[in-house]
């Protein structure tokens, strides 16, 4: 029996594990909750990009884990009359595709999903502390040496590092997406953590609390990957989690990829 949108979405309600929340961005962005899916797309941004090589694919679900809409309400009011957002529009009109928001309960998941699978992603599911969530303790590695092996493993285009390239870490706090200088800078004051991986962060606060501290003899470093690398992969774990229960139509990840390039 064919499957609507809806019915993929009660399914993952019914699949995470977590109370489903009455305030949540994990709703349907555009289109129709009837819709017979023909494939599912997961993806990190809903990008022209994934929309069209999903079509092309035959998948009309696309689950995206960040904003369609370039706000986090995904809000269309503000650029209404915008060409770039009403061209968007426009494709998933004709293309007849349902474009769902995937992100604060795949983060509630235990493990978090998007943790677990860029975990994966580097070869580090053992190396997470039981008891300490997204801390890794890793094998001994120089802090530039690192920033290039995250840097080949998470396909990040415009990586950057704060701190002596030289400072051995071994003990690696994650912090995926956005997560906010508060977090960011608590991880950093803990003795038992060397380097932060951050996805992107506030430059005049989490990265000049590293630079005084590197500059003051700290031993501690910061590795900004670009939000789309610090979690792409989770999004890639979502696609084999997904394809668990939903058995009736192809599910796929197509990567939306690191936007940014370098000269």
């Amino acid at each position: 029996m064919p499957i609507t949108a809806q019915q993929v979405i009660d399914r993952i309600k019914a699949q995470v594990g977590v109370p489903w929340a009455e305030e949540t961005v994990d709703t349907i962005k555009a289109g129709d909750a009837h819709t017979k899916v023909t494939g599912v797309t997961a993806t990190m941004f809903a990008t022209m990009e994934v929309l069209r090589k999903s079509a092309e694919a035959g998948n009309n679900l696309i689950i995206c884990h960040e904003p369609t809409f370039y706000s986090h309400l995904d809000e269309l009011a503000p650029l209404e009359k915008d060409e770039v957002q009403q061209t968007k529009l426009a494709y998933i009109r004709k293309h007849k595709l349902v474009v769902f928001r995937f992100h604060d309960h795949i983060h509630r998941m235990k493990p978090d999903g998007i943790v677990a699978g860029v975990a994966e992603a580097l070869g580090w599911q053992k190396r997470e502390r039981a008891d300490d969530p997204a801390v890794f303790d890793v094998e001994p590695t120089k802090l530039g040496k690192l920033a290039k092996l995250l840097k080949k493993k998470l396909d990040a285009h415009a990586l950057r590092f704060v701190g002596d390239a030289d400072l051995v870490c071994s003990r690696v706090a994650l912090s995926v997406g956005a997560g906010g200088s508060s977090g960011e800078i608590a991880k950093l004051q803990r003795d038992d953590i060397d380097v932060l991986l951050c996805g992107e962060t506030r430059e005049w606060e989490t990265v000049e609390y590293v630079h005084d501290a590197a500059q003051s003899g700290k031993k501690k470093g910061l590795i900004v990957l670009g939000h789309v690398p610090s979690e792409q992969a989770g999004m890639e774990w979502c696609a084999r989690w997904l394809s668990k229960f939903v058995t009736e139509v192809p599910v796929k990840f197509i990567p939306s990829g690191d936007p940014f390039t370098t000269p």
